[in-house]
C-alpha cells in the first residue's frame, strides 16, 4: 500500500560542479590531509571563533588579559550572526557548535539556519535548519559519530565535511527565534592556501519537507540538478501518519542520472536496505549508514546513507527520491479501509 501522511525531511549533501567548475572530488588537500606525515608548504592553518573572529595570525585570546573573555555570542530574535568571512582560497575542515540549551527544546532548533556563500555568490549553498545541516532530524538530537557528522554526547553539532572555495568564503546563522536570545559558542576550522585544484567540486546542501506527503507520489531527496558532481548522500527524518497500520519503511530510493527520464539508473530494494539494513529499521550508528533516530511511540524516524565508498557520480544531471510504500497484514488493511484511510494498493504477498 502507499501511505500518504508521512512527514518527510531530508537534507541532502552534494559536492556540485557549476558552470565555471569541471572535474571530480579528487583534491591534493584531501589527499595531504589523509597522510598524517606529510607537510604542505602551500596551507596555512586558521580557527575562526569569537576570540578571533576573522581567523588572524596571533590575534586570538586577547580578550581579559590572555584569559577565556568572550567564548560565545548571544544572538537575538531575528539577529543574522557571520562566524567566518575569509578571502581567497582555502578549504573548510571542521565545523564545530553549540548553542546553550536547545538540545531540549525541539521546536526552538528549527529557529536557527545556517547559511553557507562560496567564492562571493548571492545565493547560498548552503540553507538550512542549523540541526538539520548537522545530521540530525525532527528537532531532535542524538548521540552520534560517522564520516560527516559528530555529537558524541548530544550537547554540539560537529561536521567534518571538506569544502574548498577559490576566492572566498563565508557563513552566516540566523536566530529566527520570535522570542528566545541564543548563546552560540563555535569554532570553524580551515586552510588558506595559494590555490586550489582545478577538478575540487563545491559543496552544496538541499534542504525540504512535506508535510503531509502526497499518496502515490515519489518524495524528491534531490530535486533535479544540472551540471557536474557527486551525490554524497542524505539525512532523512519521517513521521509516521498514526491512521496507518504496519512497517512504512517499503519505499526504493531511485537515483536519475544524466538524461534518465521515467526510469532511474540506480534503484534500490527499500527504505532500510538502502541504509544498510534488512527487515525493518532499528536502532543503529555506522560511519556510512545508520538508524540514529527511532522512536516508536511518536512515530519518529531519523537516518542516514552518505556515498563515500560507493560514490555516485553525475556528468549532466542528478534527481534523486524515494518511494512511500508501506507493508502490512491482510487484516491490518481491511481495517484500514473500514476507517476510509486512503490507500492505494502496489501488491500482494500469498504465504
Amino acid at each position: 500500500m502507499k501511505l500518504k501522511n508521512l512527514n518527510l525531511l531530508v537534507i541532502t549533501l552534494l559536492l556540485f560542479a557549476v558552470i565555471f567548475m569541471i572535474g571530480c572530488n579528487s583534491t591534493n588537500q584531501s589527499k595531504t590531509a589523509d597522510a598524517l606525515y606529510k607537510f604542505d608548504d602551500n596551507i596555512t592553518t586558521h580557527w575562526a571563533s569569537r576570540e578571533n573572529i576573522d581567523a588572524l595570525k596571533s590575534q586570538g585570546a586577547k580578550e581579559n588579559k590572555g584569559a577565556k573573555g568572550a567564548p560565545y555570542y548571544v544572538m537575538q530574535p531575528g539577529e543574522s550572526l557571520t562566524l567566518l568571512n575569509t578571502d581567497g582560497a582555502g578549504i573548510i575542515h571542521r565545523i564545530w557548535m553549540t548553542i546553550d540549551d536547545l538540545f531540549h527544546i525541539p521546536e526552538e532548533w528549527r529557529s536557527m539556519t545556517i547559511e553557507m556563500y562560496w567564492d562571493g555568490a548571492e545565493t547560498p549553498a548552503v540553507s538550512a535548519p542549523i540541526e538539520d545541516f548537522f545530521g540530525h532530524a525532527l528537532g531532535r538530537t542524538v548521540k552520534m559519530e560517522n564520516a560527516l557528522f559528530a555529537s558524541p554526547e548530544a550537547r554540539s553539532l560537529v561536521s567534518y565535511i571538506q569544502m574548498p572555495y577559490r576566492t572566498g568564503a563565508k557563513i552566516v546563522v540566523t536566530n529566527e527565534s520570535k522570542k528566545r536570545t541564543h548563546r552560540i559558542f563555535f569554532d570553524i576550522n580551515f586552510s588558506s592556501m595559494n590555490k586550489i585544484d582545478n577538478d575540487a567540486l563545491y559543496f552544496h546542501a538541499h534542504w525540504r519537507r512535506e508535510a503531509p506527503t502526497t499518496l502515490g507520489k515519489d518524495f524528491e531527496i534531490l530535486p533535479n540538478v544540472k551540471g557536474k558532481g557527486r551525490f554524497l548522500g542524505c539525512n532523512i527524518g519521517v513521521i509516521q501518519d498514526k491512521k496507518y497500520i504496519g512497517w512504512w519503511g517499503e519505499g526504493e530510493v531511485k537515483i536519475y542520472l544524466d538524461g534518465d527520464k521515467e526510469n532511474p539508473s540506480l534503484c534500490g530494494t527499500g527504505t532500510e536496505d538502502y541504509i544498510g539494513t534488512g527487515w525493518g529499521q532499528g536502532f543503529f550508528i555506522g560511519p556510512y549508514h545508520g538508524s540514529h533516530l527511532v522512536d516508536e511511540e511518536k512515530g519518529l524516524n531519523g537516518f542516514y546513507r552518505y556515498h563515500i565508498p560507493d560514490p555516485v557520480q553525475f556528468k549532466e544531471d542528478c534527481k534523486v527520491t524515494i518511494q512511500q510504500i508501506g507493508g502490512t497484514n491482510r487484516a491490518n488493511v481491511k481495517k484500514m479501509i473500514e476507517a476510509n484511510v486512503s490507500l492505494k494498493p502496489v501488491f500482494i504477498i500469498v504465504p
